[in-house]
């Protein structure tokens, strides 16, 4: 299994520019903890976002990042539970080849990936793993990709 650390996909040459487009469901969490998702274990603290994605999937997001990167839908009020849509925000993608792992950040948890699986980078040293399916379900190809 291929096996990445500090991995940056601005210099591949075969990673591209995607949005994201998605509603989520959101919890808070009151404690620290962990949830299971398709690719991985993700660790949580108190008051992190706990999400369920349009496919039913799993993840957790830091609270800082989840104030900046989603907003409520009507009912909802920032800061409460229920239902949010992602800003839309670039994200480079890669499809890989062979099956892999990667670290979310410099030791944070570790993700798990099949071939065919997209790797993400939200930021250096910020990093995801999509399945296929879920990857073409959510995310689209920006016009401009760098």
């Amino acid at each position: 299994m291929l096996e990445l650390r500090n991995v940056d996909l601005r210099a591949d040459p075969a990673a591209r520019g995607y949005q994201k487009q998605e509603i989520v469901s959101v919890e808070f969490a009151a404690q620290p903890g962990s949830l299971t998702s398709s690719v991985g274990t993700n660790t949580y603290n108190a008051g992190d976002a706990l999400l369920a994605g349009a496919d039913g999937d799993l993840w957790c997001v830091t609270r800082d990042r989840f104030d900046a990167g989603y907003l409520p839908l009507p009912p909802t009020q920032h800061g409460e539970p229920g239902r949010y849509r992602n800003r839309p925000r670039p994200v480079l993608a890669k499809q890989m080849v062979e099956a892999f792992r990667c670290e979310r950040r410099s030791g944070g948890d570790w993700l798990h990936g099949k071939a065919g699986d997209w790797l993400l980078q939200y930021a250096p040293g910020d990093h995801g793993i999509a399945t296929h399916a879920r990857f073409t379900l959510v995310y689209r190809a920006m016009e401009e990709d760098r």
